[in-house]
């Protein structure tokens, strides 16, 4: 018998071995390793210009703004009336 063989029959003899409890979340387990074995072999090339075309990374047109955060906060932020969409209007 080969090495894989060997493996295959100690799972095999191992699964046999679990509580019933626990073979419902055993398969979930193997669900997942056989889609990512499968999603493996197959990887997406566009996934990573999607990415970038959803984030719209670097379009923004705007140097450095993480430098900038407390001034663009200071601007967004009414000092009175906080977050709110619109100024309160005392009348």
């Amino acid at each position: 018998m080969d090495g894989n063989t060997v493996e295959r029959q100690k799972l095999i003899e191992t699964v046999s071995t679990l509580p019933d409890e626990v073979l419902l979340e055993l398969a979930s387990f193997l669900d997942y390793l056989r889609y990512k074995s499968v999603h493996l072999k197959e990887p997406d090339k566009n996934a990573s210009g999607f990415l970038l075309a959803v984030a719209g990374l670097g379009n923004s047109g705007q140097h450095d703004i993480s430098e900038r955060d407390e001034e663009i906060l200071r601007n967004e932020i009414d000092p009175v009336s906080g977050w709110n969409l619109k100024p309160s209007n005392p009348t």
